[in-house]
């Protein structure tokens, strides 16, 4: 990551700016909840809700204040077509992470909201609006929960043997199952919804999070860059680190952990050509 970018941020000032966005869209996905809301199908045939839509809103208009001039990749954005020029410096959104199981009436739903520089998370705020847990962090400097009392930090742990492992809730698959049976024998694993996995990683209560199907990169970045905050690594098909700036935004699989090599995981990948089903959350 080239310093001189950085330097022309006051990293402490935009994360916090960040984290309040994320509040404060959190708040209005609360409001809808209350109220009750109805779910509508995208072209891709993955759920959205008017949560999603005012949730993103309202981070679009405090990026905007907060770093003018940087471009936003945002979910519901790019759905309808509009993606702004960008080079390897932009927001990355998701407004409501787990929207399926936010529509199940689940509560490990999150609102992502990372800043890429380079093509690299760099900072990262995950907000879970149920639980009103706040994730931050800058990559390679450090990782906080704020739970409402101020942030404490956090950091991830050693492996434990066998590892503990947390993987998705709508996406375990077949081929997941296999990899941990070779990466992790004797693993078992906590389903959870959302980007909250790379959290509960990088607090230090578990140890693997694999993803073997795909994701957008908005899915993960926030959640990468706290990761990464905390000692963490996520890696790539290949075993290299997840690259972003891909066509389409799109994450084939990763694998994160608490900093240690995880095996590589493709050959466990099914093909793939970028089409089917689109992604729909981590």
């Amino acid at each position: 990551m080239g310093p001189p970018i950085k330097d022309s941020f006051g990293e402490e000032k935009l994360l916090h700016d960040m984290a309040e966005a994320a509040r404060e869209a959190g708040a209005a996905i609360l409001e809808i909840v209350a109220r009750g809301f109805d779910v509508e199908q995208k072209g891709d045939l993955s759920p959205v809700t008017e949560a999603d839509r005012a949730a993103e809103l309202i981070i679009l208009a405090a990026l905007a204040r907060a770093a003018p001039g940087v471009p936003v990749i945002a979910e519901e954005e790019v759905a309808a077509g509009r993606i702004p020029a960008h080079g390897g410096t932009f927001f990355l959104v998701d407004p409501l992470d787990g929207t399926k199981e936010f529509v199940r009436g689940g509560d490990d739903y999150t609102v992502n909201i990372a800043l890429m520089v380079d093509n690299e998370p760099w900072l990262g705020a995950v907000f879970a609006p149920a639980s009103r847990r706040l994730h931050i962090g800058i990559a390679g400097a450090g990782a906080w929960l704020d739970e409402g009392k101020g942030p404490v930090a956090i950091s991830c742990r050693a492996r434990t043997e066998p590892p503990i492992v947390v993987a998705s809730k709508s996406h375990f698959t077949q081929n997941t199952s296999d990899y941990l049976a070779m990466a992790a024998p004797g693993c078992g694993y906590e389903a959870v919804g959302s980007s909250l996995k790379f959290c509960i990683v990088a607090e230090g209560r578990a140890d693997l999070y694999p993803r073997l199907s795909p994701t957008s990169e908005w899915d993960t970045a926030a959640g990468h860059a706290v990761l990464l905050g905390a000692g963490g690594r996520v890696d790539g098909p290949d075993g290299k680190p997840l690259a972003y700036g891909k066509p389409a935004f799109l994450n084939r699989a990763f694998v994160a952990t608490g900093g240690w090599e995880a095996p590589a995981c493709n050959p466990f990948l099914e093909d793939f050509a970028g089409g089917g089903e689109l992604p729909e959350g981590v």
